[in-house]
Parts: structure tokens; sequence; C-alpha cells
């Protein structure tokens, strides 16, 4: 059974006049237990942790709590962010937006939840506590789902961004082991690297410091997962050379957000996965230079697969050359699905089409169309390369080394004889 929504005062509804209110909802940010020196007792620490609690689309609030290292550390280890909880008669204080919201989230009320040793708690629900709605809010963002940066546009601006406070919207590329270190102040902590994508970057790469949002990145489904991320920052990497962001205590990321925009990235990710096995697979190696007038085995389609089968578990890589129609070039689709931003990578595409990025992307929709007929049911001459790969599905990966369109003379010299 569902709880009764008469035992418990909206976050809309809260006011510092009310007596022992209980707030029920779901957690949507958290931070780590922090001590500070105590003012008060000279050689002592205070310990806080602040999360954010909210029950409908459009009401979300912060809730602090100060006390013993005890106290604080054994009340924050007790719920994780995505839990329901209810909390029983906190202080409800104004807030001091500049210097309340300065490391913590902002928030639409106009309050923030004082949480005492002695006189409150919190719990987490019990199943039959639950309601369905509410946790139907962890996949709604707390910002405007369309005020957001792609990861494009990060790199574009640049040094610009340098320390901003931005949204981002993503999907998650892979996830870093927690790495830990000690401070030199013998504090001990740990990172751990979330590298990102999106339809304009192949990777970009996001930093937890905190164990919070280091063991929610950990739930996180590599190219099956979305992130809203609101409120990181954006920081210029000197040792890097580029753009990162990083999780601060600001920060609250909605996992999946059910929204337009997230679902077309989803969209996305779903249909440039087996790009990204290649990006991963592959690397360097396949970037290495490679002299084709050495490539000299030529291959039908048959032959082609019938010696994929034969190769398949076995670790060297092998290169051949087959001339063959080109039946499917999607070239006047969107820019995104066509042009990737990377380092290292080659210029067998640009070579192919005859056009730079810079080029092609001048291009009109006519052009791009008028190009790619010129290819199509064209003989062309491809050199191939090959090599082992676990995570394809068929246990190898393809990588076109060069495609022009063929000689008609060579191409009728190598074609089988039924083709003659």
């Amino acid at each position: 059974m569902a709880y009764s929504a008469q035992n418990f005062v909206a976050v809309s509804d809260l006011h510092p006049n009310l007596a022992r209110p209980n707030i029920i909802g779901v957690v949507i940010g958290k931070t780590d237990a922090k001590g500070f020196p105590d003012r008060k007792n000279i050689g002592s620490e205070r310990y806080i942790f602040n999360f954010t609690v909210r029950d409908s689309p459009s009401y979300f609030i912060n809730v602090n709590s100060w006390g013993r290292e005890d106290y604080i550390k054994s009340l924050s280890d007790s719920f994780r962010v995505g839990d329901c909880v209810i909390i029983e008669n906190p202080l409800v204080q104004t807030k001091e937006v500049e210097r309340d919201e300065k490391f913590s989230p902002t928030t639409p009320s106009n309050y923030k939840l004082l949480l005492s040793e002695n006189h409150s708690t919190v719990r987490i629900c019990s199943p039959g506590e639950v309601d369905p709605q509410l946790l139907s809010l962890l996949n709604i963002p707390v910002k405007d789902p369309q005020d957001f940066y792609s990861l494009g546009d990060i790199v574009a601006n640049g040094q610009s961004l340098d320390g901003r406070i931005i949204n981002v919207l993503a999907a998650v590329k892979s996830v870093g082991v927690p790495k830990c270190f000690t401070t030199s102040d013998r504090r001990k902590g740990q990172r751990c690297e979330v590298r990102l994508y999106d339809e304009t970057e192949s990777s970009f790469a996001m930093v937890c410091w905190d164990n919070e949002s280091i063991q929610l990145a950990q739930s996180w489904m590599p190219r099956e997962t979305v992130i809203f991320a609101a409120d990181v920052r954006i920081n210029f990497d000197k040792f890097r050379n580029c753009m990162v962001a990083t999780v601060i205590s600001k920060t609250i990321i909605t996992t999946n957000p059910d929204t337009p925009e997230a679902n077309t990235l989803l969209n996305f990710i779903r249909e440039s996965a087996e790009m990204l096995d290649l990006d991963d697979d592959l690397g360097e190696q396949f970037r290495e230079s490679v002299n084709l007038q050495t490539i000299a085995d030529v291959y039908t389609v048959e032959q082609l697969k019938s010696e994929v089968v034969q190769r398949v578990g076995k670790p060297e890589p092998f290169y051949g050359i087959i001339f063959a129609y080109i039946s499917t070039l999607n070239i006047d689709t969107e820019t995104p699905k066509i042009i990737r931003n990377r380092c290292f990578s080659d210029t067998v595409a640009e070579e192919a089409l005859g056009y730079t990025v810079q080029e092609f992307q001048a291009l009109t929709e006519a052009q791009r169309t008028a190009l790619k007929w010129h290819f199509l049911l064209e003989r062309s001459k491809i050199y191939f390369k090959i090599i082992p790969s676990a995570s394809s599905r068929t246990g190898l990966r393809v990588n076109l080394l060069s495609c022009k369109l063929a000689d008609p003379v060579e191409a009728s010299q190598n074609l089988p004889l039924k083709e003659k």
C-alpha cells in the first residue's frame, strides 16, 4: 500500500512556522560526509553532509546536517541517491541564496531543511510506502532539458568556458575504475574518470572526486546510458591540453532522462555502437601507415566471407583487395552521423570522396546526393585490413585502407570468370 499524502507536507508547502513536519521524497543528489575544525572546541571536528530530496517535478529542496562524526557518517551511509526517504521533524529555515547555494544545488524552494541529531530522523521507505510516481522523478532533469551544451560546443568554445558551471547532456562511453589516493594532509580520497560522447564529440572526460558520484557512475552501462549533468564545472586541463568536466557539490545528475533530447541521443548511441567498438578495439593499430603496394591478394565477396570464417580466433590481421560495387553510401544524411571529432584519425574518407571535412561540410544536400551517386553502383577498388575484435559479433573488424573507383581494365582482369 502506497503512503497517504495526508501524512506528509509537500516541499512546495513548507514554511518555517510548521510544527514537526514530515516529508517524503526521492534523493536526487548527495555529498560525502566531511569534517571541519570545530571553532568552539579546539582540536575537535564537526561533520557535515548534504543531500537533495524531490517530491514533485517542480519542487526539490536541500537538506543539511551537522553533528558528531559517528552520527553524520552513520546517517550518510544509511541511504544513497535514488532511495526514497522519509524525513521526520526537520527544521525549516529560509535559505540565503548566495551563501547556501554557492556549494549546494540550486533549488526552486525558498527554504532548506536542517537535521538535528536529537530531534530529526531520516529513514528509507519500506516497499509499501513507495509511490511509483516518486521514483519516476529520478528521470526528470532538475534544469530545463533544452538548456545544455553539447560536447562539441564545449570543445569549440575552448578556454572561454574555463571555470564555468554548465549543464551537459551526453552518453556514457566508459566508466573508469576508482583510484584511491592520499592528500598531503593525509586525507584519503578517490577519483574516477568517466568518458562521455555525443553526436558532436567521440570522447570527453568527466571526473568524479566524491564517493557518492563515483558510486552512481559505477551503475551506468557504457553505450547504453544517457545522463543530464546539471551544474558541472568545466575547466581547461593544461596537462592534457583539453577541456574537462568535473562533478562538484552543486551537481545533480539525472540518469536516462525522460526527455525528447535524451531520447534522440539514445537513438544515436544505439546506431553508432558498432562504430564506437571500432574506435576502442583498434585504436592506433587501425591508423598505422600501410604501404598499399605491398597488398596483392584479390578476393571476391564470396571468397572474403569464407576467409573471414577461417580467420575467427586467429590473432594476426590480414590484408586484401576487393573489386566491388558500393550499394549504400549515406553521405547525404544528417552531418553529425557522418562527421566525428577525434584525434589521430586517418584521411581515407577524405581521399575517397575528394573533399576535406571542411569542404564536405560546405556542400549542399543536392551536392552530397550527386556525390553519392558518383560512387553508387560503380565498381570500386577497395584495400582492406581485417583484425580480431573481442567485442564484435563476428569476432573480427574491417578497416578500409583505400577506396577509389576502379580502373575498368584492371577491374576486368581481376573479375571472377563467371562475371567476364
